[in-house]
This record gives structure tokens, sequence and C-alpha cells, in this order.
């Protein structure tokens, strides 16, 4: 299983890399659950990781056709592999299929589509999970995220863990990746990966003050060995809907791995 770490910059985009996260998720916690970072930032932030890991981006709930769409170009044109949109606000599947397609048009190059599902998807006046599943097939998106809209209270207490499992099963059943979010720390990661779950992804617990504090190198490597075993030296997201790349860790990063390794041997 992956970790992703969202990043509100560069500085937290370095600490997540020396603390061995998979996937690096610029989001700007002050702005919601889904809030997305400046373009200059976002082109910071993609300067940190220097190629090291993938990259995804938060870019909010779609309002409009044409103001996603250009958005998702914006975002694409830093060299993402993944933008995420959510979908706060909209109760319609067929409305919800044109954002996604809105979306996909506006990507460009290797750069992906997520759709993010929420789990207090009434909370968000969204559509329920399992609807969203269907129209990211339909729409030729990567994979799905399920999160909170809400920060209050973990996934796993605002949903059943058989309703978890099911969702989990229906977008694999679509061949899509699935991710899940919300609230979650180290304990839940092994619900999250008896599941099935290819991702899990942290922002309050990687930091030191809560989600709005600052990335902990430290936290993000407790969180690492509890997503299990760090993933082959390739950049493969998920259920293989990556292009494979070559990736040379900086040299920090791989002296962390190794220091966690032989703390793990001696306990």
């Amino acid at each position: 299983m992956q970790l992703l770490v969202s990043v509100a910059g560069p500085a937290e985009a370095r600490a997540a890399l020396q603390g061995g996260a998979d996937v690096i998720d610029a989001k700007d916690p002050r702005r919601g659950a889904l809030g997305p970072v400046p373009l200059p930032r976002l082109a910071a932030i993609r300067a940190a990781v220097a190629g090291a890991h993938p990259i995804s981006a938060a870019l909010g709930d779609a309002a409009s056709e044409a103001a996603l769409a250009e958005a998702v170009a914006a975002a694409a044109a830093v060299d993402l592999a993944f933008v995420k949109v959510g979908f706060a606000g909209v109760t319609s599947e067929a409305r919800a299929r044109r954002l996604a397609l809105a979306a996909r048009r506006g990507a460009a190059g290797e750069t992906r589509v997520v759709l993010v599902a929420y789990a207090d998807w009434r909370h968000a006046e969204s559509l329920a999970p399992a609807c969203l599943v269907g129209v990211a097939a339909d729409a030729g998106a990567a994979g799905v995220l399920l999160d909170t809209s809400a920060k209050g209270a973990p996934l796993f207490a605002i949903t059943s863990l058989a309703s978890v499992t099911a969702w989990v099963a229906a977008v694999h059943a679509a061949g899509l990746f699935a991710a899940l979010a919300g609230s979650l720390s180290g304990p839940d990661f092994a619900r999250a990966r008896a599941l099935g779950a290819d991702v899990v992804g942290v922002r309050g617990a990687a930091c030191v003050g809560g989600r709005t504090g600052r990335v902990s190198r430290r936290r993000v490597a407790a969180l690492r060995v509890s997503a299990g075993a760090a993933p082959p030296a390739r950049a493969l997201v998920g259920r293989g809907v990556l292009s494979e790349r070559e990736i040379e860790l900086p040299e920090i990063v791989r002296r962390d791995d190794e220091m966690l390794h032989a703390l793990r041997e001696r306990a």
C-alpha cells in the first residue's frame, strides 16, 4: 500500500520525501478538504520533489466545466502525475460525468484524473461514493479517492468497514485504483491494507500541530512503517495506471529508508 502525504509547500514536500512518502500531494489545508495551492507554489513543490516521486494536486470541488478544464490544464502544465477533483454540491450523475469529462479534456501528457468521493456525502451535498465509481469509469479517470469533506471525525468513524470494503471492491472491478483518506492515522492503516486499498492519504497525522501545522519527517517515517513495506523503486501508483519510470531517490531518502529497515530488523 502506498503512502500519499499532502503538503502545503516545498519545505513540507522535502520533509515528506525524507520520511519515505510514495506520493507527494499538493494541498492547502486552510482551504478545505481539497484546497488547491497557488500555481507558483505548486511549481515550487514540483521543483523540490525533482522527479523523485509522483506528485498529485488537489483542485477543489468542481463548479463549472470550463473553469475545471482550465484549472486542470494549468496544473497539468506543471508536470503532475495526478489531479484530484471533488464534487461537493453536485448531486446529479449526469452533471458529475460532464465535469469529469471536462477534467479529462484539461489533462495533458501523463497527468491523470482522480475523482474524490465523500464518505459524508450528505453533508457535502454530493453523490454517494458508490455512484461516483461509475462516473469515474465512464470518464476514463485513473482512480477514486474516498475522503471526508468535514474533518471532525475519521473515515472509519463515519462509514462502516463493510461499506468501505464493498466500495474498494467496486473500484477495483471498474479497473481503477482505490485510495482512502479522511483524518486517518497509523492504526487505521491495517484496516485499509486488509481491505485492499492501493493508496492511503494523510495530512494531519503527518503534521506537528494538526492538519494546519507542518509536516514532520519523523511522523511520515512512522506512517511509512504502518503502511507496510515500501513499493519497488518504480513509480507505480495503484493498479498500474502510471507508466513505469525508473526512480532515483535522493540520497537522504535512501539513508532514512536504510535506518528504518535496520530499526525494524532489531525489533
